[in-house]
């Protein structure tokens, strides 16, 4: 036994070695045992509500690429996180999430705050779920759940951990263990693969989310430019692997079966890498592929290998895959060169009198953002302009909820800038968040200002749920209510928050109060008011 050194102690210093000392949550009755003499060297990053709390350590390991750890409160707590743990599972986000739990002795008679299927209540959107069956092997709970967070396909853990385990003696010190997080795709399927592009005559290269986090963006970009075929993003990414203003590029897939059917007209061959095949949204019906059309899938993800309605796949590393893949691939001869992709549509503008269009707002932003700064997207109204006026040119570089639900946006910007912080890196985030997003998670923009981080929220005020108007039209369904959103006054909640704030109405005032919050000491929160404008769906 170590002498005189409980959980506590040993789980602590395991959590050191991995290099685990800053902790998102927001404190509840159950953690506080866990918490108890918080050491010097750790970090605790409040959050005001948990959903924020858990994605605030997303954007914080998506940053920093190492697990990120969180703290929860019991059943009550992590069913306020869940939308979050749903965005960092789907974008494959390695984190620790642990909750409080109710004593072990209360347990069987189910107290207040007693969670008593505290390892079912997060699935399906954990690798691994345990509470451990004693409280000796809390630490070795840790290290496992360490290693699960982070063997391909990354993505959270959940630990369920009951307050009085903390005092309870050690067994001895934890044992620290390493495991590889990156496998190889096999070599043989992968010279088949590269056969196969080879006898292509009309390729389409399709990069994925995980190449960016993967750190493939250099490879997919070699890869591309060997092939020599136009290259597409995933629709609605999380991440963008590709230069959208390379000349291969030829923008994101569309949402639906019978879209995507259209853009792969014409190709023999789709060779799709880091990307679901393919992520498709509202319903509209068609044939998966053309006539004529094979379609090859390069995935480190069993489940998107196994979802995918067709073509034949190939499990793996994706960097690892397109370095190799790169040097088993022919350069082609006579391979006409793809249509660069049209740049040069005017800007929509707006009356005097009138509000903003989502074109002037992105093209001032294209004309003032620094060119290292990230975005952080959540307006989901407003894709298609912001693709058009404020492409991606660099990896690490794009960043938007993994799930499709709205409230990660804020509270994952927040993170991305503390992990900036962890690493020593100094650049401004910027993120795009529709009026109707940034309610969601509006206290995450508290911590924001506690931290004095480099953050510029610019809300777009359309006062709508525009992209919901968009779908009632598309699936035919007239009179919803409530997707209007009117007497928000967002700049009074910003100021509450602690934030600098501007409100305005015109381009010149945009691009003046932009230029002044990459000058102001932490968050600034630029309100646009901006025309209802419907986005195309399909």
């Amino acid at each position: 036994m170590a002498e005189n050194k409980t959980v506590h102690d040993v789980t602590y210093d395991l959590l050191r070695e991995l290099g685990l000392t800053t902790v998102f949550g927001n404190p509840g009755s159950t953690e506080q045992t866990f918490l108890q003499d918080f050491p010097e060297d750790f970090t605790y990053v409040l959050a005001l509500q948990e959903a924020s709390a858990l994605a605030m350590a997303d954007g914080f390991a998506q940053s920093t690429g190492k697990p990120a750890l969180v703290n929860l409160h019991t059943a009550a707590g992590t069913g306020n996180a869940m939308g979050s743990l749903v965005a960092a599972y789907r974008a494959n986000t390695p984190l620790i999430v642990t909750a409080g739990q109710q004593t072990r002795e209360m347990s069987i008679i189910d107290p207040y705050l007693n969670n008593p299927d505290a390892t079912e209540f997060p699935k399906p959107w954990v690798k691994w779920s345990y509470e451990p069956a004693r409280a000796e092997d809390v630490p070795a709970a840790f290290m496992q759940a360490y290693a699960v967070a982070m063997q391909e396909p990354k993505g959270p853990v959940y630990l369920s951990i009951p307050l009085d385990d903390w005092h309870k003696p050690a067994l001895g010190p934890a044992v620290v263990r390493t495991v590889s997080q990156r496998t190889a795709p096999d070599g043989e399927r992968l010279r088949e693969f590269a056969d196969r592009i080879n006898r292509a005559q009309r390729p389409l290269l399709v990069l994925g989310p995980e190449v960016d986090r993967a750190g493939g963006w250099d490879a997919g970009i070699a890869f591309a430019e060997k092939l020599g075929a136009p290259v597409r993003g995933s629709a609605l990414a999380d991440r963008v692997s590709f230069p959208e203003t390379h000349a291969l590029y030829a923008g994101p897939m569309p949402m639906t079966i019978a879209e995507v059917n259209q853009v792969l007209q014409g190709h023999d061959l789709v060779i799709v890498i880091g990307a679901q095949v393919f992520r498709y949204y509202p319903y509209v019906a068609g044939d998966y592929l053309p006539q004529g059309t094979e379609l090859i899938q390069m995935t480190v993800d069993p489940h998107l290998a196994s979802a995918a309605p067709v073509g034949d796949s190939l499990l793996g590393d994706v960097r690892i895959g397109l370095e190799q893949l790169v040097d088993l691939i022919d350069t082609p001869v006579g391979r006409q060169a793809p249509t660069p992709l049209d740049r040069d549509r005017a800007v929509r503008t707006s009356a005097t009198s009138e509000p903003l269009t989502a074109d002037e707002v992105y093209a001032t932003l294209a004309t003032v953002k620094p060119d290292d700064s990230p975005v952080v997207m959540e307006s989901t109204s407003t894709m298609a302009e912001l693709f058009q006026w404020l492409p991606t040119t660099r990896s690490g570089s794009f960043f938007a909820t993994g799930s499709g639900g709205i409230g990660w946006g804020v509270p994952g910007a927040v993170g991305l800038a503390l992990g900036d912080r962890e690493r020593g890196v100094d650049r401004h985030i910027v993120a795009t968040i529709g009026d109707g997003s940034f309610q969601y998670s509006i206290q995450a923009i508290w911590t924001a200002a506690q931290h004095k981080l480099p953050i510029v929220f610019v809300v777009l005020r359309n006062e709508a749920y525009e992209v919901l108007k968009s779908f009632a039209l598309l699936e035919q369904t007239p009179n919803v209510p409530a997707l209007d959103l009117p007497g928000l006054d967002i700049p009074s909640l910003a100021t509450g928050f602690g934030c600098h704030t501007a409100d305005v109405k015109t381009t010149d005032d945009l691009a003046s109060e932009f230029k002044l919050a990459l000058d102001a000491d932490g968050p600034t929160v630029i309100v646009v008011h901006t025309q209802p404008e419907l986005p195309h769906l399909g």
